[in-house]
């Protein structure tokens, strides 16, 4: 809880939630691509790596009156700290890519349950979130490891449009030969980022070397 006291001393002016974090470890915590419009924004989040963790923060919704928000759940909201020419710009690109998001649904059907562009992404292409009230991929990965039952929840896959991959992938709509392979590579990859493993990690080497080459 001092922790808490300390984030929301620290605090930006106009931000209305604490923002968390949940890994494997923290190493993976901080390379996560989820940081990267909070880094860019100078954000803090708060990064929390223990096992315990996962649990904790699903019975802990709010501190002393602010809400605690996982950055991995939900479509990005950083209210009063967006400014309105990004949220245009993002609903723009919303539009003018639903032909690639369309493509990219039918060919990750299997694996996403969909396919949306994001405000959270810098650097990366592509990261993997869950709905806002879903099980996030770490507490499914968790209960696995203990044995337990866990339901099967695709997640969504969220796309950086400016990114030249991902420019790449649009440009080659009209019948590119490899557009599949990329689209898996680019899922896998994100799956990968978060802590986790590709379902078939030998058909994730074959289509990365097939593109090697």
């Amino acid at each position: 809880l001092s922790s808490l006291e300390d984030y929301k001393a620290r605090m930006k002016d106009g931000q209305e939630a604490i923002y968390y974090l949940t890994a494997d470890t923290l190493a993976a915590a901080k390379s996560s691509p989820q940081l990267e419009v909070f880094k860019k924004k100078g954000i803090e989040v708060l990064l929390l790596s223990e096992r315990v963790d996962e649990w904790a923060m699903s019975h802990l919704p709010e501190f002393d009156g602010t809400p605690l928000q996982a950055i991995a759940k939900g479509q990005v909201d950083l209210g009063k700290l967006q400014d309105e020419a990004e949220k245009k710009q993002a609903e723009a690109s919303a539009v003018s890519m639903k032909p690639l998001l369309d493509k990219l649904k039918d060919t990750l059907k299997d694996a996403a349950a969909d396919v949306r562009t994001t405000t959270r992404l810098v650097d990366s292409p592509a990261c993997l979130a869950t709905e806002e009230q879903g099980m996030s991929l770490q507490l499914q990965r968790l209960l696995k490891q203990a044995g337990q039952a866990a339901p099967e929840m695709k997640p969504v896959l969220e796309i950086n449009p400016e990114h030249p991959l991902v420019k790449k992938l649009e440009q080659g709509l009209d019948g590119a030969a490899h557009f599949a392979d990329l689209a898996h590579i680019l899922f896998d990859q994100a799956l990968l980022a978060e802590g986790g493993l590709p379902a078939d990690p030998a058909a994730y080497v074959r289509r990365v070397n097939a593109l090697l080459v």
